[in-house]
């Protein structure tokens, strides 16, 4: 399927556009048509396929699965639903409320919200499809990996009181589920609804990420990410979890940028260090944390995961030459 696009990237390029082959300005255009129409293809059809047989999953019905459960249970199904759930930052406060006040512990909450940006099921798919599936599983295990870690982390620290005082004293009534629609009209308009959420709220993103990487591609020499970032280069990782903070995006949108990194020669660790970085401690997610979270506690979580990063990091670029 994927020769498709290369050859749709060839036509526009090349035949209509009529830019040099082997140029640097042929390369990045090239790039960009490729990625523009294999990401939103991979997108529109994932999303609505992934749509129609998840309809019934809703944020009330994550956090009666995960309540009550044990620690052995509750934290690798946290970040498992974490993981296959499309919910958005602005979803995060009034999950955040809703796990609380189901009595589920602070640390299983915040591996869930560690989980949800950082992994998706569609996001998984794209990366396997642009880089392979060995990559996009260490990709997950390392995410996985993190949510648990990092909740573990937290609930030892026993942070609780670093939480808004409000949130406590919210009085959340079980609320009660609607009826199921089981449906095919049903599931087929939740499937169409959703490609029009998901791709109308990360277009943009993908287009940056996209735009970014065609640079990276065709005008950055591969000597340059070969001095400044070598496994040799200790600071490389600690660079790229920095970088990766201000570029908001979803793990969507640096798929791209991944994508040329690698093709450069950069480490898999690096590159899923800023990854990380990018879809997990973004300022916009922090800043609406901070209405449930007092700031020692979105520093702790935010501290956590800059060294879980950086560690992740080290660790690939050693395993994987």
């Amino acid at each position: 399927m994927y020769p498709v696009f290369e050859k749709f990237a060839d036509w526009a390029t090349y035949d209509i556009l009529r830019l040099v082959p082997e140029t640097r300005l042929a390369g990045s255009v090239h790039f960009f048509i490729q990625d523009v129409t294999k990401i939103f293809f991979l997108l529109t059809v994932i999303v609505f396929a992934i749509g129609f047989f998840r309809a019934l999953l809703t944020p009330e019905r994550v956090r009666k699965a995960v309540a009550g459960r044990s620690r052995f249970v509750s934290y690798p199904m946290a970040v498992g639903l974490g993981a296959v759930t499309p919910f958005c930052s602005c979803s995060s406060v009034p999950l955040f409320i809703g796990f609380l006040k189901a009595r589920i512990p602070l640390g299983v909450t915040m591996a869930f919200l560690i989980a949800s940006p950082m992994i998706n099921e569609v996001a998984v798919v794209v990366l396997a499809s642009a880089i392979g599936w060995k990559y996009a599983a260490l990709y997950v295990a390392a995410g996985l990996t993190v949510g648990v870690l990092g909740g573990l982390l937290i609930e030892v620290l026993k942070l609780e009181k670093w939480v808004e005082e409000y949130v406590w004293k919210i009085r959340m009534g079980e609320t009660a589920l609607q009826k199921a629609n089981n449906s095919l009209k049903a599931r087929l308009a939740y499937a169409r609804e959703q490609v029009r959420e998901i791709l109308g709220r990360i277009w943009i993103y993908v287009l940056v990420g996209i735009g970014i990487g065609a640079i990276l591609h065709g005008f950055i020499p591969q000597s340059f990410f070969l001095k400044y970032a070598s496994p040799d280069n200790l600071f490389a990782v600690p660079a790229a979890v920095l970088i990766g903070i201000p570029l908001y995006s979803n793990a969507t949108g640096v798929i791209p940028i991944v994508e040329a990194l690698l093709g450069k020669g950069v480490p898999l660790g690096t590159v899923l260090a800023l990854m990380m970085s990018v879809a997990a401690i973004s300022l916009p997610e922090m800043i609406i944390l901070r209405k449930v979270l007092k700031p020692q506690l979105i520093a702790t979580f935010t501290g956590i995961l800059f060294v879980a990063f950086i560690s992740v990091g080290f660790l690939f670029n050693f395993l994987v030459v």
